[in-house]
């Protein structure tokens, strides 16, 4: 268990620091006012800081900040103070790609509420128990895509693989039966 990286939360803010999506892993924060307190810190270290073209690394409070802004949003991977900076990088950047391809390139405050439900998604295919499970951004939208299928939707009104996952489900019950 020491040798797997692992990451302490990830959090999603808007511009103004509030929660969006937020995850924790660790016991480093039992209340909730200390993790609000935490998400504001955090926020207010970062955010006269120009990361929107590449992901920023802070150290904040013996642990290793990673981040990145889009538009009105704003994305944090944290790990302990001994983590690998490049793993939570690509924890960070895993998960910013894949909001970004659910969301279909429009990753702001707004469509991020919409879609609620996708981005946690997404962060529990990347992460579970805080040991890092996927970073690919294909392969976690991928995931989520599947397990967010309306199967009574009709095949036209499904991505291909969408469909493929429907058919494939029918399919199991038919043989089943």
């Amino acid at each position: 268990m020491e040798l797997c990286p692992s990451v302490k939360n990830i959090l999603l803010l808007d511009s103004e620091g509030k929660r969006v999506a937020v995850k924790y892993y660790s016991d480093d924060w039992q209340t909730n006012s200390a993790k609000e307190a935490f998400e504001k810190s955090v926020f207010t270290k970062t955010q006269k800081t120009n990361a929107r073209t590449e992901a920023e690394i802070v150290m904040f409070d013996s642990n290793i900040v990673v981040y990145k802004f889009v538009q009105d949003l704003h994305f944090f991977v944290t790990g302990g103070e001994e983590e690998n900076e490049m793993i939570l990088s690509t924890v960070l950047q895993g998960f910013f790609d894949a909001v970004g391809l659910l969301l279909r390139g429009n990753v702001d405050k707004k469509e991020a509420l919409e879609n609620l439900d996708l981005i946690l998604l997404c962060l529990d295919e990347i992460i579970d128990g805080g040991i890092v499970l996927e970073t690919d951004a294909n392969v976690i939208a991928g995931k989520v895509s599947s397990h967010s299928i309306d199967a009574g939707a009709p095949l036209s009104e499904q991505t291909i693989s969408q469909a493929l996952a429907t058919a494939r489900e029918h399919f199991t019950r038919s043989l089943l039966k």
